[in-house]
Parts: structure tokens; sequence; C-alpha cells
């Protein structure tokens, strides 16, 4: 059973055209990058996020995060790239493409993944990845685990959760 929250359609109708830096003043501490980095590429990432039904590490039944697939698109539109995992991985179309370690995250509302902080692991090949530093992840709109049964008449079945994320990729001045 695989169960869909969301549309595509939905989701493209709230697509953001433009960054607000402004949006960026106003990030919760937590979520900040530090002083000495500038921003690089901003990108919104539309996808979704699978989730299953199974039992957790306390032995109750529940859903699971599995991985995310999203486009990494452009302020245009245009897709500049791919964010999957598990690891989270963020690819360039070009081929770069870098991994991190999340170092913080803040809510950001009920239905809606937290804001993220992640520190970049060395790029691999060269290209438009090559130097990142840091990611963040802002304006988030979906991607929680869905709120239906996950219990043994559920166990095994998939829920893929579409949202939406700014995607900021910095790197060290």
């Amino acid at each position: 059973m695989t169960l869909h929250h969301l549309t595509r359609a939905t989701l493209a109708a709230t697509l953001i055209a433009s960054f607000s830096h402004a949006a960026l003043a106003e990030t919760p501490a937590d979520v900040q990058v530090p002083d000495g980095n500038t921003i690089a590429l901003e990108t919104v990432g539309v996808g979704a996020i699978t989730y299953m039904c199974e039992t957790k590490d306390d032995g109750n039944m529940g859903w699971v995060f599995k991985g995310p697939h999203a486009a990494l698109n452009d302020s245009d539109g245009s897709q500049v790239g791919s964010y999957y995992g598990p690891p989270a991985t963020w690819e360039a179309l070009d081929g770069s493409k870098i991994t991190g370690t999340q170092l913080a995250t803040a809510a950001n509302g009920d239905g809606n993944i937290p804001l993220q902080l992640v520190e970049a692991n060395p790029a691999e090949g060269e290209g438009a990845m090559t130097g990142v530093s840091y990611i963040q992840r802002l304006n988030t709109q979906g991607g929680v685990a869905p709120d239906v049964a996950c219990d043994m008449d559920h166990d095994g079945a998939t829920a893929v959760v579409t949202y939406q994320a700014d995607y900021i990729f910095w790197t060290a001045e």
C-alpha cells in the first residue's frame, strides 16, 4: 500500500519564484550559518519523502523515515540539481555532489519538516558543489510522516509525502 499526501500541482502552485534575503534574517539562531560564509547557490527543492510503517527501535509501530527525492530548481524554476538519500546527498547537474552532517534543526509549524543546518563534507567532483561549507533548509512546506494508521495490519506499508523547501548553499569567504 502506498499513500500520497498533497499533490505536485499544489506544491508547484506555491513554488517560490524568488528568494528573500529578509527571510534569512528571520531564520532561528539554531540554523543560522556561522559568520565567514557567503551564499553560493539558492534553490527550491520540490519532491517527496518516503516513510515506511514498521517496528521502531522502541518496539512500537510507527512511520519511519526512509529517504527524500527532490528536484533542486533555481529561481526561474529550471532544475539545477537533485537531492536524494540516504545518505542525504545534494547533486548538481554537472555531477558534483556533497553529503553532510546535520548540526541543528528548528521547528517550522505543524505539518512541515523542520528547518535544518548541515555542515557539508568535501565535494565529490568539480562543479557547483565544490567549496560548499553549509546547507540550510528553510521555508519548509509539508513532508512530515502521514497522520494515518501504522499498526501490525499496515506493517510494511509505504507513504510518499510531497514537500518543498529552500536549500541555500554556502561557501567560506
